[in-house]
């Protein structure tokens, strides 16, 4: 796989956008994609050094309207942490 095909989008929330300042940036990736794939992935895409990457499996919520219920798809979310002499990601900074 190619490195668009692992890193799927960014996630954008408040807790994330707090981690950036420590150099910790989160992504949802392919369910199948390891720790070693996405490294690889963030180091070629954005050109920046990983120093460690941690991964949770979010299980999908249960919605229900009216009588009907299902579940949202399930997904892969990783928290990528670049090295102390890596640039950022210009792409959060823009988000700032």
């Amino acid at each position: 796989m190619i490195a668009h095909d692992i890193i799927i989008r960014p996630i954008i929330t408040e807790k994330s956008m707090m981690g950036i300042a420590e150099k910790k940036y989160t992504f949802e990736v392919a369910k199948t994609a390891t720790k070693i794939d996405i490294a690889n992935a963030v180091e070629e895409a954005f050109k920046v050094k990983v120093a460690k990457v941690n991964t949770v499996s979010v299980r999908g919520k249960l919605k229900r309207q009216g009588r009907t219920q299902g579940y949202t798809k399930s997904w892969k979310k990783a928290v990528v942490t670049l090295t102390e002499d890596s640039k950022s990601i210009e792409f959060f900074e823009g988000m700032m």
